[in-house]
């Protein structure tokens, strides 16, 4: 799976939890860009790609991310494993 699959995927489930049809989602996406993204869609989200891609996250490797470019490379690097 490539990173343009993965943003879209990441896009679609962005735009049903936070509810924005219409958002626009980039690999410099992150949480201060989008009004809507507070720490409970946040879980959300989170929640949303693991069921998605069958993968967890530790909570050290989510602290460390900074946007959504960043959470392709920990997917990818997950679905390598």
């Amino acid at each position: 799976m490539n990173n343009a699959e993965i943003l879209l995927t990441i896009t679609g489930i962005m735009q049903e939890v936070l509810e924005l049809p219409d958002l626009k989602v980039t690999l410099e996406t992150s949480a201060a860009d989008v009004d809507e993204w507070d720490s409970m869609t946040h879980i959300q989200i989170i929640s949303a790609i693991e069921g998605k891609y069958r993968v967890r996250f530790a909570l050290g490797e989510l602290q460390a991310l900074k946007n959504v470019g960043d959470m392709i490379g920990l997917i990818q690097k997950k679905l390598t494993k």
